[in-house]
């Protein structure tokens, strides 16, 4: 029923303007221009879309709420670190932490981190 359509990925934040610094600008997500709704901030992320919206539930959720499959993981990570990204370390068994990148014996990585309101993001190393 639904998998010929397009899903979007939905985070609930307190503050858009906080959130337009961390997605925009500490992220480097496109916003899509138009959206004639105050209260949502739409980004582009490759073919995907990120709809942010204004809720008092904002960071509520304790599962990971985006997950971005990347190449280059650890130059990501870097680079977001730059950009004052703080990352979480789990204490997960069947994972080992270097660095900030929890890593798997099949060479599975992850590496995660919270938006200002508290949602968990991620990003894993994408398949070949």
């Amino acid at each position: 029923m639904l998998a010929d359509n397009d899903a979007i990925a939905t985070i609930a934040v307190m503050d858009l303007q906080t959130a337009r610094s961390f997605y925009g600008d500490a992220l480097g997500l496109r916003e899509r221009a138009g959206s004639d709704n105050p209260e949502v901030i739409t980004y582009e992320s490759g073919s995907s879309k990120i709809l942010v919206y204004r809720s008092s539930f904002a960071g509520t959720n304790e599962a990971t709420a985006v997950t971005w499959a990347v190449h280059e993981l650890e130059t990501i990570v870097e680079a977001l670190k730059a950009k004052g990204v703080v990352f979480e370390h789990y204490d997960l068994p069947q994972l080992t932490l270097r660095g900030d990148v929890h890593v798997a014996n099949d060479g599975f990585s992850v590496a995660w981190f919270k938006d200002p309101d508290g949602n968990i993001l991620s990003i894993v190393t994408a398949s070949p």
